[in-house]
């Protein structure tokens, strides 16, 4: 009997989870082929989305320091503006851990996601005047690498396809890889056009989480990152969290986060 009643349990969740996916247009395909792996894109599109619409998008990326994978950090974010209307994106990319590469991978592959999605716009039903990268940690980086630093491109990639985003939302995001930053010595060879800081030009509309606490992240680089930005004449909305330390976004304060990107967002033409 009680074997009977566990299957008849697993059966339930299964089509509970089919459900929840159906409803959530969640789907997933691989946006590059790599010496180690494939590499995927998971897709929520908007319910009601349909052929010729075009949606603002977003692009995340997972933190993990180039080290590790998360593919679940940005699962929420995703399924909370997929329901406000925005195409959402969560990016695999090669890590350290997994596929043994230096974080110059790392960017490379964040770019070729781009790059895919603007390519295939038309299809996603995206609208490539409104896409947004978005990331926390060494992800934040990622997204704002993808727009400023215009070095580390897969020798494979179409370049003359954008990997550029028109904004960018970034959580405790590794900006700085100056001796003053973060993974100085692990890229220090090549810091200079890899650190997001040094290479402010023609700046989006960003926001921008960071906790008081930040030891990796601090809230002295974080100002130094909106000030270059607000010397080029671009918006930078830097919030910084007192008494929070690093990854604090995706705890307690997620809701709160949630809540400020949600109003950035509509600020900017992205959610209505």
């Amino acid at each position: 009997m009680m074997k009977m009643l566990k299957c008849l349990f697993a059966v339930v969740v299964l089509i509970l989870s089919i459900a929840e996916t159906q409803a959530q247009n969640v789907t997933k395909e691989v946006y590059k082929k790599t010496p180690t792996r494939d590499l995927t894109l998971k897709i929520y599109s908007p319910s009601g989305i349909k052929n010729n619409d075009k949606r603002p998008a977003i692009v995340f990326f997972f933190g993990g320091g180039w080290r590790s994978r998360n593919l679940e950090q940005f699962e929420r974010h995703a399924k909370v503006l997929s329901d406000k209307g925005m195409v959402c994106f969560i990016a695999d990319y090669r890590v350290k851990g997994t596929d043994k590469v230096r974080p110059d991978k790392c960017l490379m592959d964040a770019k070729s996601a781009m790059r895919y999605v603007y390519k295939n716009s038309e299809r996603f039903n995206v609208d490539t005047t409104r896409i947004a990268a978005s990331g926390g940690s060494a992800g934040g980086h990622l997204a704002a690498a993808t727009c400023y630093c215009s070095e580390f491109n897969d020798p494979n990639d179409d370049k003359s396809i954008n990997c550029r985003p028109d904004a960018l939302v970034l959580f405790n995001p590794v900006l700085d890889n100056s001796k003053e930053g973060y993974a100085h010595n692990n890229i220090k060879d090549f810091y200079p056009d890899f650190s997001p800081s040094e290479n402010v030009k023609d700046p989006v509309p960003t926001i921008f989480f960071v906790g008081s606490k930040d030891k990796l992240i601090t809230p002295e680089l974080s100002r130094k990152f909106k000030q270059r930005c607000e010397a080029e004449g671009g918006r930078c909305d830097l919030h910084i969290f007192e008494g929070r330390d690093h990854g604090f976004f995706n705890k307690d304060d997620y809701e709160k986060t949630m809540e400020m990107t949600v109003d950035f967002l509509k600020s900017i033409g992205y959610v209505k």
